[in-house]
């Protein structure tokens, strides 16, 4: 009972106070709307009193002062404002060309003028937001709070209170809260809002999770790898709001345009009232309507949002696909790039190289004690290859032998100490740096070293003991990519690898490249983009690891598998959120095609100015008919622009 009469008490404080959240929420939403409604209707019921009743001239004038300040003051605010920093914009041209049908008593036209531009303004803002929900939404991916495991006891903190190293725990159908990998447990996991996949994954122990997914049926608990403000959501969404600020070159010089045509408008329609007035002995008031008419049909309001309407919308798109890029600019650029280059291992492979074959060519040594070896060596090594033989270790069960003085040499290989001995484990290119004789005798290395897969040595000081093969599957979609890129146009796909001429050979068989460059230590695959680019823009596909200098290099530097590669976000001008080389051709496609939209836009734009402005300067239009037109091909810009929110990936 007390609890029901405390709950009743507390009723009239909460309720109007998230009544009045929810009204200022929905009066900010809507302002606009609202807006113009309210010029509508004043409009309207001035003109109806005006011609229908006997109402008092005062009150039909006050009527019409209401309908221009409802559709009026955000846009003279808007142009004050410009005018402050030397900016001249559309709107003002839109108020002086009201204030001059004002002037003339043509109180009618110019809340029409008004209200259909304060109608366009709510509709552009209407279809803008669409582009601009693709970042509301990914914000409200990512819960609030998440359930950590912390003193053997579950609590439910603020995402911000979560630390690294904790243990989260989701529970079927709940939205994964943090970066982190999977310490128990085994679920399907929907990670298209990151990575764009629309098959859910299956993720089991020492998988990674990612901030945003969707949890399937299965339990999870989870360990934090990055604070909530780092995590691969919170960086796409700085990626995605840092974009919409980046404009491309078309863009660019929209806006850089408007501002000297409006003043060139300005100045037109005044020299031409003075001229029709004075020269050709019009009644100041034919001439003045005629001047604000011309001010109406001139104004560049579709010139100018039809470069940011098809881009926003082909920016939120690529986004809704997995790809991120980190601005107008990039996306403009993608469409007009005639070179292609790729990284080898990790780009056109899978990256997960495995142990093929180990041969010992030692009597004293066997495969297995060979590969124990190896990968004692390189333990301490980052590189695929290493990974690839610890893998195998694990795998046969092999144990590590304590190494000392560990020593990369990046490119070329490794080596240690073992029992006071030093050991290297590397390609042809080192053992020719150290001085060992690499030819092979044996029959079964020879045809290791024919096979066209990566091979490394394994040495002491003087001789080699055995010979290892990585093989690395190549990615099933490379070759029909590489094809798809030649058929939209693509001049030069070139191969970079730091792989020998055999391998590297195999591989572009494989996946139908021509062009190869091998033997390129990670240092030098800039100097090879730097090369290539005079013969014109290059984009380089990567990693986003080792090949970052490349991607910095390169006029479109091209990321994949971002959802994991903290750098391949820092790095690329483009990131590929999943390891799918599809990406690479749908965004060249979707660039060309928002190219394409914005020349469109562009010449509709044009010739709607053209053509009103021509009739107003010789026949006549009436001003409503004016407006009409020129807030008609901007809905109709806008509209055309966001089409492409809708373009999918082709089959």
């Amino acid at each position: 009972m007390a609890q029901s009469l405390q709950a009743s008490m507390r009723l009239p404080v909460t309720k109007p106070a998230e009544s009045a959240r929810s009204l200022r929420a929905f009066l900010s939403e809507y302002s606009l709307v609202i807006l113009a409604a309210a010029t509508w209707l004043l409009l309207i019921t001035a003109a109806a009193l005006d011609h229908l009743t006997a109402t008092p001239q005062s009150v039909v004038s006050a009527l019409y002062v209401g309908a221009y300040l409802t559709g009026g003051t955000l846009a003279l605010k808007t142009a004050i404002t410009d005018l402050m920093h030397g900016i001249v914009n559309v709107d003002l041209l839109m108020v002086t060309a009201a204030a001059g049908a004002a002037v003339i008593n043509a109180w009618g036209e110019g809340g029409v003028l008004l209200a259909l531009f304060a109608s366009s303004n709510a509709l552009e803002h209407f279809a803008m937001d669409r582009t601009r929900n693709a970042v509301r939404a990914l914000m409200a991916l990512a819960p609030e709070q998440a359930t950590v495991l912390r003193d053997g006891r579950e609590q439910v903190l603020r995402i911000e209170d979560v630390l690294v190293g904790d243990h989260v725990v989701i529970r079927p159908g709940e939205r994964v809260p943090v970066d982190g990998v999977v310490h128990t447990g085994a679920s399907d996991i929907d990670q298209s809002t990151i990575t764009g996949e629309s098959v859910p994954v299956r993720k089991g122990l020492g998988d990674t999770v990612f901030a945003g997914t969707m949890n399937g049926y299965g339990m999870l608990q989870v360990e934090v790898t990055k604070h909530a403000t780092e995590s691969t959501l919170a960086r796409i969404v700085r990626v995605v709001s840092d974009a919409r600020e980046q404009q491309g070159r078309t863009q660019r010089f929209a806006e850089a345009f408007e501002g000297k045509y409006a003043v060139g408008v300005i100045l037109f329609s005044a020299l031409y009232f003075l001229f029709g007035w004075q020269v050709l002995d019009q009644a100041a008031h034919d001439a003045f309507y005629r001047a604000m008419t011309i001010l109406v049909v001139m104004s560049p309001c579709a010139l100018v949002i039809s470069t940011p309407a098809s881009t926003l919308s082909a920016l939120a798109n690529a986004a809704r696909h997995g790809i991120l890029f980190k601005g107008g600019a990039y996306l403009e650029a993608a469409g007009s790039i005639p070179i292609i280059a790729f990284d080898k291992t990790g780009t056109l492979t899978l990256g997960r190289p495995t142990l093929t074959a180990a041969i010992s060519l030692d009597p004293a040594l066997t495969d297995d004690e060979l590969v124990q070896l190896a990968a004692s060596v390189e333990h301490f090594s980052e590189h695929h290859i290493a990974r690839a033989i610890l893998a195998e270790t694990q795998r046969r069960g092999l144990p590590l032998l304590p190494a000392e003085n560990f020593a990369a040499k990046p490119g070329h290989g490794v080596s240690a100490e073992i029992n006071g001995r030093l050991y290297w484990v590397g390609n042809a290119t080192l053992m020719r740096e150290i001085g060992i004789h690499a030819t092979i005798d044996h029959t079964d290395g020879r045809k290791l070293l024919e096979s066209g897969k990566t091979v490394v040595f394994v040495t002491d000081e003087c001789r080699v003991l055995g010979l290892i093969e990585i093989s690395d599957k190549i990615r099933p979609e490379a070759r029909s990519i590489i094809e798809r890129l030649k058929r939209v146009g693509i001049k030069k796909v070139v191969m970079i690898t730091g792989d020998n001429e055999r391998v590297a050979a195999e591989v572009a068989r494989e996946v139908g490249i021509t062009d190869i460059r091998a033997d390129v230590l990670p240092e030098a695959k800039m100097d090879v983009v730097a090369e290539l680019k005079r013969d014109g823009a290059v984009a380089m596909v990567g990693d986003g690891v080792n090949d970052a200098p490349a991607l910095a290099t390169a006029d479109l530097g091209i990321a994949m598998g971002g959802a994991g590669t903290d750098v391949a976000l820092e790095t690329a001008d483009m990131v590929l959120m999943t390891d799918d080389l599809n990406g690479v051709a749908y965004a060249i496609e979707l660039s060309r095609r928002t190219h394409r939209t914005i020349i469109q836009n562009i010449a509709f734009s044009l010739s709607v100015i053209v053509v009103l402005a021509l009739a107003a300067l010789t026949i006549g239009i009436p001003l409503p008919l004016g407006v009409v037109g020129h807030e008609g091909s901007t809905v109709i810009v806008v509209l055309n622009g966001l089409r492409l929110l809708t373009w999918g990936r082709e089959s």
